[in-house]
């Protein structure tokens, strides 16, 4: 039951509008966010998605118990992506057949995710369903969705008829199915009986994953997974489904159709949450700019960059509302890694209270408010290190968003190391350089010191060196 009388209230899409959350069983609060396709290393923006529901899970389980939530994020480990993937690497003389190596490539890759999913904090979910194993749910479906008049079978394929659900089909991205025919880019085929028909079933030829069905050998498609999925392991009907806006239209869309469909009624999640989409130094994270990077190429250091650890990764995330564009940025990062340390110097030792302040509770309670939050936590740790009171209740809140936990501290554990000389070095260099314009040593220097992850503040008066959240002492030894 609920062990406070906290109210949650969160921005539902399909209403567009913030209410109060009320869910179907408070003894039986249940949860869903769509899964990464295991095909590679999660980049950046995937784990947004993970971070903030994450924080939605923690705050359910401090309001209603945890024995009462239920959260279930899955694994689409069937996938054309995956199969190219595994294609590539038999054709570069890998040993196996290609439906060995999709399953080595999926086990692979679902390991990578939970153990950098992990370093950042997030605890793992009730329930991580991989499609393969619910086949046969996801097949009886497509038999119901046939039999009610809202699916068909065509030349192997089977298609849902968007035309059955056509009054209703749009609704969570407030598109009409005409818009969205003008402006979508559709797979044209010519068994469609309307273009914008998406995809139940298709046809599996014998070297790719596949299962016998009534419309012969083939795999599902993929938005028929989550449907089948949720309902077998959360019901028809339950209270929250999540994932990044780039999946509003065409999957959650889709799933709204084929589930209502099945469900005959308009059963199935009544609370829609997406979070916006992250950015790099205020630019889209593109391979083309080459700001794109993944996980774990953050938390290791890559392109000769220190790596960041992963509690300074979702400091950052949660400093920024989850329904706006986040931006991700080194002077952030920086900025996170200076503020943790202080948080987890002077709070070492102490044991964590049973409840977070309720001040920190009631921010994330409105619609997940994790800026607001995390103000609160500077406010209660400044009482805490002025008066040396409420250190208990403060840790007990940050751990509230995933914060000051052991399972992601050590990394602060930084050998303590002089900067001055260092300081003094570049200041002398800088100084030499106002006099002879050649600034090339001045370059050198700050350029070294970056790379160690150091941040460079230089005035006339002087030149000062912070830790950054890579920062690695022996890099400084070659200088």
């Amino acid at each position: 039951m609920m062990t406070t009388n906290t109210v949650i209230k969160l921005h539902n899409t399909k209403t567009r509008k913030k209410s109060e959350f009320i869910p179907i069983d408070a003894n039986n609060v249940r949860m869903y966010l769509c899964g990464p396709t295991v095909y590679d290393r999660a980049h950046l923006g995937n784990a947004r998605p993970v971070v903030v529901f994450d924080v939605l899970y923690r705050l359910l389980r401090q309001v209603f118990g945890p024995a009462h939530v239920t959260y279930v994020r899955n694994f689409t480990d069937v996938d054309d992506k995956i199969n190219a993937t595994a294609l590539a690497r038999k054709e570069a003389g890998a040993t196996g057949t290609l439906e060995q190596l999709i399953a080595e490539r999926t086990e692979e890759t679902i390991g990578w995710y939970l153990s950098d999913m992990g370093k950042l904090g997030a605890l793992e979910p009730d329930h991580m369903p991989r499609a393969t194993q619910y086949i046969g749910q996801m097949v009886a479906m497509i038999e119901d969705l046939i039999a009610k008049g809202h699916a068909y079978a065509a030349e192997g394929h089977v298609l849902f008829a968007v035309d059955s659900w056509k009054q209703h089909y749009g609704a969570l991205s407030g598109r009409s199915v005409d818009d969205m025919i003008a402006g979508a880019r559709v797979e044209v085929a010519p068994y469609k009986k309307n273009p914008m028909d998406f995809v139940l079933w298709k046809p599996s030829t014998d070297d790719m994953p596949g299962w016998d069905s009534p419309w012969g050998r083939g795999r599902p498609g993929w938005h028929i997974e989550c449907s089948a999925m949720s309902q077998e392991l959360l019901g028809a009907d339950f209270d929250i489904h999540g994932g990044g806006n780039d999946l509003m239209f065409p999957h959650h869309e889709n799933e709204i159709a084929q589930s209502c469909c099945a469900n005959g009624d308009d059963s199935f999640a009544r609370y829609w949450l997406h979070n916006e989409m992250l950015q790099v130094e205020g630019k889209k994270m593109s391979k083309s700019l080459g700001n794109f990077f993944t996980v774990h190429d953050l938390l290791a250091g890559h392109d000769g960059e220190p790596g960041v650890p992963g509690e300074v990764i979702r400091f950052v995330f949660l400093s920024t509302h989850y329904r706006k564009p986040m931006d991700w940025t080194a002077k952030k990062a920086a900025e996170a890694a200076a503020t943790l340390r202080k948080w987890r110097a002077l709070t070492a030792g102490i044991q964590a209270d049973t409840n977070p302040h309720q001040m920190v509770v009631n921010a994330l309670a409105d619609d997940l408010n994790t800026p607001l939050a995390i103000s609160a936590l500077h406010t209660l740790f400044k009482d805490f290190e002025m008066n040396g009171r409420g250190g208990a209740v403060f840790k007990a809140s940050a751990q509230s968003l995933g914060l000051l936990t052991e399972e992601i501290g050590g990394w602060e554990t930084i050998p303590e190391i002089d900067l001055s000389a260092h300081e003094g070095r570049l200041f002398a260099a800088r100084q030499a350089a106002m006099e002879t314009k050649d600034f090339a040593e001045v370059d050198r220097l700050k350029a070294a010191y970056q790379a160690a992850g150091l941040e460079v503040r230089m005035s006339k008066t002087g030149v000062e060196l912070l830790p950054g959240a890579g920062f690695d002492p022996a890099k400084l030894e070659a200088l």
